[in-house]
């Protein structure tokens, strides 16, 4: 029995109208805030996220999944969004045919890590990319779109923590005064903070170890290490969110495992998932472009995860999509009306109707309950004495009224059924 890769999961046809109502949902709002749509590979070349994401980043160092092609170049399937949306910018030159693109996606994304909830090794994200300007406008902006996409749903049990990560000079300066801090207990950390101690030192803030956090409790903060520019533009954004009655908190520990966040970052954390409880996460990333490419150019953005979403939706017993539902079902009462009753079906679906019958020449009854079975509001039956005076009944599901209708006049049906 071969069945699927561990990590991975069917999304099965009961399950989807949930994924279509909250991809809908996020399509919506991003059209409100005027983002346009962009699709890149599920692969790219392995350089595109070694470089951007950072070498020393777990992403890179222990969860893509990347192997040789037969050309011998090394690919990844995509571990996130943005170095890819970034490379298809500068590529295709957008930057250069007008000052802001502003971008999102709906995607599929690989990283071989330990599965838990709402997060698989092939997972989905949306999220939304505005690449070409610096401003506090575009932070903001990123953190309301999502923060109103999450509210939009019905989700009640949010936090949205915020933080500067200021530039890479300031970056570098607080790093040497972790590392002092760090270096009188690294005998106290785990074993994984003492690898991060000389490869990626600010995710030690990230650690779960108990002992790592009660280290880092005493630790200094790189928003105490903030110069004056930087410090402005946090300020800026945390007073537009304010008037904008954006919760906020401000957390000073919060890093982003990525090498190329500059400035704002943020998460939006929901009680309703457990330990696991992020759903989203960005920030702004100005350097992006010139590690992966051949020019500066600016960026913020953010990425949500769809499992993890519709995870907390069903913790909090949110929406219920409505149930899939057909026009009409075709009962046939005669077994040798079969072509007959599939040139009907096909000529009511050609005027727009959701139609089905039965393919496996089973009873009336069975008939009847598959009808039932897939909530269809109506039903017709072909057959019997009215089928030979080119007669067709028409059923109401819902309320048992009868409509007859004449065979050569088929295209009434439509009129009842949609009213």
């Amino acid at each position: 029995m071969i069945k699927t890769i561990y990590g991975t999961k069917d999304i099965l046809p009961f399950e989807i109208s949930k994924w279509v109502f909250l991809e809908n949902m996020v399509r919506e709002y991003f059209k409100r805030f005027n983002y346009k749509e962009i699709r890149t590979p599920v692969f790219e070349e392995t350089i595109l996220f070694s470089r951007g994401i950072g070498e020393s980043t777990d992403i890179v160092s222990k969860e893509m999944y990347t192997f040789l092609d037969r050309s011998n170049t090394s690919i990844t399937l995509k571990p996130e969004m943005t170095a890819s949306v970034v490379r298809s910018v500068l590529e295709h030159s957008l930057d250069k045919q007008q000052i802001l693109s502003k971008l999102f996606y709906i995607s599929p994304m690989f990283r071989q890590e330990r599965p838990q909830a709402g997060r698989l090794r092939q997972f989905h994200q949306f999220g939304a990319e505005a690449i070409g300007v610096n401003s506090p406008l575009l932070d903001a902006e990123m953190i309301v779109l999502s923060y109103q996409i999450l509210k939009q749903i019905g989700l009640q049990k949010l936090t949205v923590k915020i933080n500067s990560l200021g530039t890479p000079e300031e970056r570098s300066k607080y790093k040497d005064s972790l590392k002092t801090y760090l270096e009188i207990h690294l005998s106290s950390l785990s074993e994984d903070s003492k690898k991060r101690f000389y490869t990626n030192i600010l995710r030690i803030f990230d650690s779960k170890d108990g002992g790592d956090i009660e280290v880092m409790k005493n630790a200094p903060l790189l928003i105490d290490h903030l110069g004056t520019g930087s410090t402005e533009q946090f300020e800026t954004v945390k007073s537009i969110l304010s008037e904008l009655n954006i919760p906020l908190e401000v957390d000073p520990k919060l890093v982003r495992g990525l090498d190329y966040y500059t400035h704002t970052t943020f998460e939006i954390l929901s009680e309703s998932v457990g330990a696991q409880s992020a759903l989203l996460g960005g920030g702004r990333y100005d350097l992006l472009a010139e590690q992966i490419g051949d020019r500066r150019v600016p960026g913020v953005g953010f990425a949500a995860g769809l499992e993890r979403i519709l995870l907390a939706c069903e913790n909090e017993k949110l929406f219920a999509p409505e149930s899939d539902k057909i026009d009409l079902y075709l009962i046939r009462l005669d077994k040798e009306l079969l072509v007959e009753v599939g040139l009907i079906a096909n000529r009511l679906r050609a005027e727009g109707l959701i139609v089905e019958f039965d393919y496996a020449d089973r009873s009336v009854k069975a008939q009847m309950r598959e009808a039932n079975k897939l909530n269809s509001s109506h039903s017709l039956f072909i057959g019997g004495e009215e089928y030979k005076d080119g007669k067709l009944l028409l059923k109401n599901m819902n309320d048992g009224d009868q409509v007859v209708i004449n065979k050569d006049e088929i295209h009434k049906i439509l009129n009842v059924i949609k009213g």
